[in-house]
């Protein structure tokens, strides 16, 4: 298995979302843009994750080549991105991250597939090469969070640009494989979608990814306006990160152990404490700390449950676009409609019922796991 050429994707591919994401919303409110268009702007990334891993896994699996692809969405990730330089109103920000987020989160599931092919029968092991993902993620937060205390937050696009290449170029490295066979790839794909397992496994990951998308929005804003300096907001975001490469490294044994289905539950369990933790304590930093560690479970254990499940369930030719289907409805879809819920709730209500309905969604995604999932899914 070409572990460290696939680890470097990761590293790279997670370090341009370590730039993005915690700090783009402090991007656009130096460009000027209010918290409702910042909700609806940072929407249009999760809006993207929809479509583009549906019509890439299409292409992959109708031509059966997946690294050509990848590198080709990269490529143009970095070119589109280009745009973001001469955005300066909301129609040409919202057209410019549009186009840029198509490409770049076009490549990621496809990457995922391959990840699991060379794995091939220990697939339990993906943890151990995603959690090179967590460490680009903290480097790059870390390093910014000192950064921008120096430098103006204007300069974020020069960062992200540099990464966006950093990610075409490790992909060239990667070699292709071949989808791996199971019972499972005589089923159509339209047959694997209508069993209550997967109906269920989709809406819960679609409600998890809600109430972070909440978080992956305003979590800065709201450190921020409690009076939370730019590095101590970038520790904060490392905290959460460094605590899911702790996770990765045992999250093998916890799935070989309990299985997908347990996993599950517990980070949906934990999330419904972390979001009342940060919408209710946000001055008081021990507090902070412990709900970001809480990113181990509520996002490390449950994505490598997740992507775990998806594999053993979709394979063949169904594995692209089962991968797919994973990002967009719960990245994308869950992604898009916690931002702009969010955004709404943010200008109206506030922090507290913004992190409410986060918890409030987790436990609807726990009680559907718990009545709706098999026992021995996965």
């Amino acid at each position: 298995m070409p572990y460290w050429r696939l680890s470097a994707y990761y590293l790279c591919y997670f370090a341009s979302l370590g730039a993005l994401v915690p700090y783009w919303a402090l991007y656009l409110q130096a460009e000027g843009f209010d918290a409702l268009a910042i909700g609806q702007l940072l929407a249009l990334l999760s809006i993207t994750k929809i479509i583009a891993p549906i019509v890439w896994g299409h292409l992959v699996d109708r031509s059966g080549q997946r690294m050509p692809l990848v590198r080709l969405g990269a490529l143009l990730a970095a070119l589109t991105f280009l745009t973001v330089f001469i955005a300066h109103s909301f129609w040409s920000m919202a057209a410019a991250m549009l186009l840029f987020s198509f490409f770049w989160n076009s490549s990621l599931p496809q990457v995922e597939a391959v990840t699991f092919n060379h794995l091939q029968a220990k697939s339990s092991r993906y943890a151990l090469v995603r959690l090179w993902g967590s460490v680009g993620f903290i480097v790059i937060v870390t390093l910014l969070g000192w950064r921008l205390t120096h430098d103006a937050v204007t300069t974020l696009p020069i960062w992200l640009l540099v990464l966006f290449i950093s990610v075409w170029l490790s992909s060239l490295l990667i070699p292709d494989s071949a989808p791996v066979h199971s019972e499972h790839a005589t089923l159509s794909l339209r047959h694997i979608l209508q069993q209550r397992t997967m109906i269920a496994f989709f809406a819960a990951c679609f409600l998890m990814q809600l109430s972070h998308g909440i978080y992956y929005a305003f979590y800065s804003l709201h450190l921020k306006a409690a009076g939370y300096s730019s590095v101590a907001v970038g520790n904060l975001w490392a905290i959460g990160v460094f605590a899911e490469v702790l996770i990765f490294l045992v999250t093998p044994r916890l799935l070989d152990h309990f299985g997908a289905r347990r996993v599950l539950l517990w980070s949906l369990a934990f999330a419904v404490v972390r979001w009342l933790l940060i919408g209710n304590f946000v001055a008081l930093l021990p507090v902070q700390i412990i709900a970001q560690l809480l990113h181990a479970v509520t996002f490390g254990t449950f994505h490598a449950a997740a992507i775990h499940f998806v594999h053993h369930a979709f394979s063949g030719r169904t594995q692209g676009r089962g991968q797919a289907l994973y990002n967009s409805l719960s990245f994308g879809a869950g992604g898009a409609a916690g931002s702009l819920l969010g955004g709404f709730l943010w200008a109206d209500t506030g922090a507290l019922m913004s992190f409410g309905v986060g918890a409030a969604a987790t436990a609807i995604g726990f009680v559907i796991v718990w009545r709706g999932m098999k026992l021995d899914a996965a």
